[in-house]
């Protein structure tokens, strides 16, 4: 599908998974609970996905942790910086997190900690990381080009 991989690609598929996961599980939220999000925040969380993965593409390059000196394969990055930036989102906007689990789930529910956020953000990375590193390739080979 694309012949020459390059970071640019790389990093434009991670974009592009981001906004796509971030848009479309923000449609399915709205549709299946009846409780519509706040404008700004689904365009924050839109945001911050494409983020993601603009970011999980840029760390495509690293194959091998030059200082801790060992290798780091696509899913162990990209699992770890979603994970890594769905902790932030939570730090961020904790009790925002609990208000929209508690409208949509309920009060007395086991998944009404924000921190379940992590999780997802780890499952999410995975995809991300796994589309830009199957279209957009990985390593050294792709700077330059």
């Amino acid at each position: 599908m694309f012949e020459n991989n390059s970071l640019t690609t790389r990093i434009g598929i991670g974009k592009l998974a981001g906004f796509s996961i971030a848009f479309f599980s923000i449609l399915l939220f709205n549709l299946f609970t009846g409780y519509e999000l706040p404008t700004m925040f689904a365009f924050g969380v839109i945001l911050w996905y494409t983020t993601i993965g603009a970011i999980i593409g840029i760390f495509g390059v690293y194959k091998y942790h030059p200082v801790l000196k060992f290798p780091m394969p696509w899913w162990f990055r990209s699992s770890l910086i979603g994970a890594w930036m769905n902790f932030v989102l939570v730090l961020l906007s904790y009790q925002q997190l609990e208000e929209i689990i508690i409208v949509a789930l309920g009060f007395e529910t086991f998944f009404r900690s924000p921190f379940w956020f992590v999780a997802e953000g780890l499952f999410v990375g995975l995809i991300i990381g796994y589309l830009a590193t199957k279209f957009g390739g990985e390593g050294r080979k792709i700077v330059g080009k």
